[in-house]
């Protein structure tokens, strides 16, 4: 039987092996933003696995970018170095390395998820936020400093930098995390961005940042790797960012040379209902493929190989994300392969066990 899940899938120059990708996850593990043997055996593990796709966790273009005091960052050569390592074992296992790059914003300077996941103070070890607006995430949040013009245009170039570093660093794949809240989402949604510049106030103006961001690294990217770009479709929340917004700007991501959209939900407004359930996300990916035609993701408690495989094979998306899943169970593709019947290769060290 023939697995549209694991044929083959192709952007730019970079071939990934089947559709399975894994979601980036962070693991809150790193010291001074720099990947450890921790990274090493959570990313080597799912490329063992059999994901194609191998996107390390969200990595901190500036020290002030990270989500929390635990997480990535790629802003120095030490950083860049440690990541060499891991993606050279990634690419002997036949996969791909990915990295997801992201500006936290209002929503850094966090404790690890483990601690609660709180807010910190620079007493703490915490550091001032930024974001469109000093509008706070949440009472238990500080408000965070509004960006100048200078700070935006500054933050453009962090992102270039941080790109260019990655591809110095061996990944194949850029992620730029446009969702959940982070600071991208932040400038597109009008709960979270009220300014009233040429940043903020009209649809084109608060897609203004992130296009800028989008086109810059584009730009200083090599021509044969592929961009991909995260983003939230909806706030869940009335007069927040939603999914008629959300395919204009894929439109214009389109127009730039975005190769991928990731599409995910949420993030940027405390405390709204979410109606989580089995592929709860995936009619905002669906419509974002058939809308702009771009390449798409699906991705939020995909956990059935059936299911992933029905997506594919309707042409709903192009991919499936996997995150938690593949938390749970490294060689979900592996099995997946056997359920589907798949032909795959297994690493010959794990080969009696299939």
């Amino acid at each position: 039987m023939k697995s549209e899940l694991f044929s083959s899938y192709k952007l730019r120059d970079v071939t990934f092996k089947n559709r399975i990708f894994l979601s980036p996850m962070c693991q809150y593990s790193a010291q001074n933003g720099v990947p450890n043997d921790w990274h090493m055996v959570h990313l080597g593990a799912r490329a063992i696995g059999g994901a194609a796709l191998i996107i390390a966790e969200a990595t901190g273009i500036t020290p002030e970018g990270r989500i929390s005091v635990g997480c990535l960052g790629i802003w120095n050569d030490i950083q860049q170095d440690a990541f060499k390592r891991i993606n050279a074992f990634i690419k002997s296992q036949g996969a791909i390395p990915g990295i997801q790059l992201i500006h936290a914003g209002r929503k850094a300077s966090t404790d690890v998820s483990w601690k609660g996941g709180k807010s910190i103070s620079k007493e703490e070890g915490g550091w001032e936020t930024l974001g469109p607006s000093a509008v706070t995430y949440s009472s238990s949040y500080p408000a965070p400093k509004e960006m100048s013009r200078e700070d935006i245009y500054d933050h453009v170039d962090h992102f270039v930098k941080a790109a260019q570093r990655s591809v110095a660093a061996g990944f194949e794949v850029i992620e730029l995390h446009m969702a959940h809240g982070y600071l991208l989402h932040q400038f597109l949604s009008p709960i979270s961005n009220v300014r009233s510049d040429e940043f903020g106030g009209a649809l084109e103006n608060r897609m203004r940042f992130p296009l800028m961001v989008a086109k810059a690294v584009r730009e200083a990217l090599p021509e044969n790797l592929p961009l991909f770009v995260r983003i939230s479709a909806t706030d869940w929340a009335e007069g927040g960012w939603n999914e008629n917004e959300s395919v204009i700007l894929c439109e214009e991501f389109k127009k730039i040379g975005v190769d991928f959209m990731d599409i995910s939900t949420g993030g940027n407004v405390h405390g709204v209902t979410i109606p989580v359930g089995p592929l709860y996300q995936v009619p905002f990916a669906k419509l974002i493929k058939a809308k702009t035609g771009m390449p798409t993701g699906a991705v939020g408690l995909i956990t059935k190989p059936s299911e992933a495989e029905a997506l594919i094979a309707n042409g709903d998306v192009d991919a499936v994300l996997i995150g938690r899943e593949l938390l749970r169970d490294p060689n979900w593709p592996l099995k997946a392969a056997k359920t589907l019947g798949a032909d795959v290769e297994i690493p010959p060290q794990y080969s009696r066990a299939f």
